[in-house]
C-alpha cells in the first residue's frame, strides 16, 4: 500500500440537515472499558494523533465507564484549548447501568431522563453543546415520540445541534424522524454484521439520514489479530459473546483468513480492507472504528485511501455473504434493532 492520503478524511455531510463530520471517526469506548486494560496517557496520545491526521469525529456515551469516557474527553478539551472547535462530538444516552451490578443494562427513554442525561453529559464533557446526540437504544416501554420530543427541545435550547438514533428498528426510525429530524443512524455494520443492509440502509437513504457503522472491524476480529479465545483478557466483554466462543469462533476464523488473503493482494491489512469496503458503500457512510492506541488509529485511517474496484466488491460479497458469520451479535439480542412501543 502506498503512503496514506489522509486528506480523504476531510469532513463531508452526515445526513441532509447540515451536520458535517470526518469521513471516518473514532470510537472512544475502549479507552475506558470493555476491551481489557486501559491507559489514559495512551488514550490521550491517540486523541492527539486523531486531531493531527483529521479523524475529528469522536464518539462516546454516558454509559462507557460508566461516565469515565466522557470525563476523559472532557479533560482533553480542558487541557487542549481550541481542540473542541475542531471536533464533531457525538455522545449518547438511554442505556442505564447499576453500580451495584456491573452486568445490569436497562433502558430509559423518558423525557425527564432525556433532559437530565444531556445536562450531565455537558458537565462531564465540559462543553456548552453536543454536536450529535444519540438515543443509544429505544426504550420499548416508551413511545418514541415522547423521547424524541424531548430531544427536539434540547436542539431548541442550543444544548444539542443534531440528533441521532442507534440500534433501532425501521418503523421506530421512521416515527422518530417524523417527530424530530434525524441526522445519523448508528448501527453495527461490518463484513460480519450486514443485517442492516436489508431495511435500515435503504430507509436511511430514503429519509436523508447518514449512516455511522460501529464495530466496523467486527469488534477487532476482522483485524486478524485474534486467533484464540485465550487472546481475551479477563475483563474483555467479548469472552461472553456468541461469535467469539466455541465452535462459532473456529468457524469465523475461516472468514478472517479469506479476508486476509485478499488484503495481502492489496498490500493492506485485513482491517483496512474491511474499512475500505464500508467506505465503498457510499459517501453517506462514516464508520467509527475504535482504538486506544495511536498506531492502530493511523492504520485504520489509512483505509480511506484504498480504492476497491467493482470486481473487488463482488469478490468480497462472495467471501462474506450476510449469512456466513456464525453466532449472534449479542448474547442478549434484546439490545439490537429495538422497536419502540
Amino acid at each position: 500500500m502506498t503512503d496514506p492520503d489522509f486528506s480523504s478524511l476531510s469532513p463531508r455531510p452526515l445526513g441532509s440537515l447540515g451536520l458535517s463530520a470526518a469521513a471516518q471517526g473514532l470510537g472512544c469506548m475502549g479507552m475506558s472499558e470493555f476491551y481489557g486494560t486501559t491507559d489514559d496517557a495512551t488514550s490521550i496520545a491517540t486523541l492527539d494523533r486523531a486531531r493531527d491526521i483529521g479523524v475529528t469525529f469522536w464518539d462516546t456515551a454516558d454509559v462507557y465507564g460508566p461516565h469515565t469516557n466522557e470525563l476523559l474527553l472532557g479533560g482533553y478539551f480542558r487541557t487542549n484549548p481550541g481542540s473542541r472547535d475542531e471536533i464533531t462530538l457525538a455522545t449518547k444516552f438511554g442505556i442505564v447501568r447499576n453500580v451495584d451490578d456491573p452486568t445490569y443494562r436497562g433502558l430509559n427513554g423518558r423525557p425527564e431522563y432525556v433532559r437530565s442525561s444531556c445536562d450531565a453529559s455537558l458537565t462531564r464533557l465540559g462543553v456548552d453543546h453536543i454536536d450529535l446526540y444519540y438515543l443509544h437504544r429505544p426504550d420499548p416501554t416508551i413511545e418514541i415520540e415522547e423521547t424524541f420530543g424531548a430531544m427536539a427541545e434540547l436542539v431548541e435550547a442550543g444544548k444539542v445541534r443534531y440528533l441521532g438514533i442507534s440500534e433501532a428498528a425501521p418503523n421506530t426510525i421512521r416515527r422518530a424522524h417524523a417527530t424530530a429530524p434525524i441526522s445519523a443512524i448508528q448501527s453495527e455494520w461490518s463484513l460480519w454484521s450486514r443485517e442492516i443492509e436489508d431495511e435500515v440502509v435503504p430507509l436511511a437513504r430514503e429519509l436523508g439520514i447518514g449512516l455511522v457503522p460501529y464495530s466496523p472491524l467486527g469488534r477487532g476480529f476482522l483485524t486478524g489479530q485474534i486467533t484464540s479465545e485465550d487472546d481475551f483478557g479477563p475483563d474483555d466483554f467479548r469472552k461472553g459473546m456468541p461469535r467469539f466462543t466455541g465452535e462459532n469462533f473456529t468457524k469465523n476464523l475461516d472468514l478472517v483468513a479469506a479476508v486476509k488473503e485478499m488484503a495481502d493482494e492489496h498490500d493492506c491489512t485485513p482491517g483496512q480492507l474491511a474499512l475500505a469496503w464500508l467506505h465503498a458503500q457510499g459517501d453517506d457512510v462514516h464508520p467509527i472504528p475504535g482504538t486506544k492506541r495511536p498506531a492502530y488509529l493511523g492504520e485504520n485511517a489509512a483505509a480511506v485511501s484504498i480504492a476497491l474496484t467493482p470486481q473487488d466488491l463482488a469478490r468480497i460479497d462472495e467471501i462474506s455473504p450476510k449469512e456466513r458469520v456464525a453466532g449472534a451479535r449479542y448474547a442478549d439480542m434484546r439490545f439490537a434493532n429495538i422497536e419502540s412501543r
